[in-house]
């Protein structure tokens, strides 16, 4: 009686599944009858018929076969930040009717920040009390000369204070002299690295206190302090991280293996530690 066939994932080849794969490699091709263990490659792709003979199967080549899998990946990754997106504008309209107030003396868990003032002024504050880590994710390349010098003040204030300072940003800020400038001027435990895109902006102090956007032209904000969400955007942020490129100190470009990026590389190791596309995005 032959032995049932559990679905999984790719990231979890079978035993039978890669034994298969392995043989058709080897010898340039399979029966179909002896891939029947293992019908898992030919839904994955990485097994398929024959032009002119349909009892034999073909392997794809791991150099052709990992890339096309891992912008499957990328894809569905895409795909759930644009769904994050949208929830966050589903909601948006909703924010300002919140009722629910907090216990006296208590900080609110949610708190919506309206206007550029009390936006800057709420940053101002929880960067005056950052002393362990400070994580920031700026979507833009380019800065205003007075924007540069202001942020400038804030990131060395925090670092004079012995806390670490971790910074994404997008790759082409690579290209922007004031930007590189800016970071040769900083003293202290600070490192960036850049991505080709990134999220909005997040600045998450000390894994107490986070800031996102609530409204696209950046007038409204949240001020989250809820541990769970905290926690998640800070989880979010280092998982960002490593499918970064290093850019301050010491720079490095993505490297190319067989046509795979470095990125693609990360999101391959992010699946084979269990995580799933949900989690990576």
């Amino acid at each position: 009686m032959p032995v049932e066939h559990i679905p999984h994932g790719v990231e979890n080849l079978c035993e039978p599944g890669a034994a298969v794969y392995a043989r058709a490699l080897r010898d340039g091709g399979i029966r179909a009858v002896d891939a029947e263990a293992a019908p898992c490659l030919i839904d994955f792709g990485l097994l398929h018929p024959g032009p002119d003979d349909m009892r034999w199967l073909h392997p794809t080549a791991p150099a052709v076969a990992l890339p096309r899998l891992l912008r499957t990946i990328e894809n569905r990754v895409a795909q759930h930040r644009r769904r994050e997106e949208k929830l966050t504008a589903v909601f948006e309209s909703f924010l300002g009717l919140d009722s629910v107030s907090p216990t006296d003396g208590e900080a609110p868990a949610i708190r919506v920040l309206q206007g550029l003032p009390r936006i800057e002024g709420a940053i101002e504050q929880a960067i005056a009390e950052a002393r362990d880590e400070v994580l920031v994710i700026q979507p833009g390349a380019i800065r205003p000369p007075e924007t540069q010098a202001r942020i400038g003040d804030r990131e060395q204030e925090i670092l004079s204070r012995g806390a670490r300072l971790r910074t994404l940003r997008v790759h082409t800020t690579r290209e922007c002299l004031p930007e590189l400038a800016h970071y040769e001027e900083l003293d202290g435990d600070i490192e960036a690295r850049t991505l080709d895109e990134v999220t909005e902006s997040l600045f998450v102090f000390d894994r107490s206190v986070a800031f996102i956007p609530a409204s696209k032209d950046d007038g409204i904000a949240l001020e989250l302090r809820h541990p769970a969400l905290v926690e998640y955007f800070a989880t979010t942020f280092w998982r960002l991280w490593r499918l970064a490129t290093p850019m301050w100190p010491k720079a490095a470009h993505p490297p190319v293996d067989n046509g795979i990026t470095a990125r693609q590389q990360t999101i391959a190791g992010l699946l084979v530690e269990g995580l799933t596309d949900a989690e990576i995005a």
